[in-house]
């Protein structure tokens, strides 16, 4: 693709709670993205606490407070020299990893992020934006910038739940444009006694995608810095992924058909507690 055909779509990662898995999710689509031979840029914008690079065990330069810096005093920054690549075998993708320090963090306009993510639309095919688990300004901000918005929840317990519904009204309230969002279940068949149709039901909206429970490839993932989908892993949970890519590039994926029954765990007491 030619570069001045480029307006990249922006794939923003959010949630109302912790731990439900956006950090490692958001590499990975970035991962499948490039391994596709998309070019693809890496936006870690959760600001104080951001593990993009930790996840990948990379060194940087550069984080994006240096960047935001750099726009306001350099017209046409060259960004694409200032960001961090990674690369492993053939395949790599650049990173925009969170500030280093809090005070950088405190000190970051959503307005000039905002402004960062429509610079790099015009160097990448896809943005992938990981955020931090809040209504803040900036997380709106970048919501609404977004193509397409992963609202990633878990179904383990019920406060997780009682967020993600909260979360979801909340977009609605505030008359967020709801075509663009997407709901992802993540750990699906993690061992609980909650019904998936049960939380549907709660919701008022049906999972756009599910995400199989696989801690292991998780963690291996973490320890070695290799994004479970550029290992030489062919577990459930990363043909998930790839077919969550296919469904979002309009690609074609063999295994993108999901028997939702399966996943499914017995129960039914939990739509009880909401009635």
């Amino acid at each position: 693709m030619p570069e001045e055909s480029i307006s990249g779509v922006v794939i923003t990662f959010f949630s109302t709670a912790s731990s439900v898995g956006k950090t490692l999710m958001s590499i990975n689509m970035a991962s499948e993205l490039a391994r596709q031979g998309y070019k693809i840029c890496l936006m870690d914008c959760d600001l104080q606490f951001g593990d993009v690079a930790n996840y990948l065990q990379l060194g940087f330069d550069n984080s994006i407070s240096d960047v935001l810096k750099a726009m306001s005093t350099v017209q046409n920054t060259d960004l694409e020299n200032l960001l961090t690549h990674y690369h492993y075998n053939k395949i790599s993708f650049d990173v925009l990893p969170a500030p280093r320090d809090l005070a950088e963090a405190y000190n970051i306009n959503p307005e000039d992020c905002n402004k960062l993510v429509e610079a790099l639309r015009s160097r990448y095919d896809y943005i992938i934006i990981d955020t931090t688990s809040m209504f803040s300004t900036l997380n709106l901000t970048l919501l609404s910038a977004s193509t397409i918005v992963t609202f990633l929840g878990i179904v383990d317990f019920i406060p997780t739940i009682k967020n993600m519904k909260i979360g979801n009204d909340t977009l609605k309230t505030l008359n967020f444009d709801t075509n663009k969002l997407r709901l992802v279940l993540n750990r699906s068949d993690a061992k609980t006694r909650i019904d998936m149709s049960d939380v549907e039901t709660l919701l008022g909206d049906k999972f756009f995608h599910v995400l199989a429970n696989d801690f292991k490839a998780a963690s291996q993932s973490i320890i070695t810095g290799i994004p479970m989908v550029l290992s030489d892993d062919d577990s459930e949970l990363v043909h998930d992924i790839r077919a969550l890519v296919a469904r979002y590039t309009n690609r074609s994926y063999e295994d993108m058909s999901q028997d939702d029954s399966s996943r499914k765990n017995s129960g039914g007491w939990f739509s009880k507690i909401f009635s």
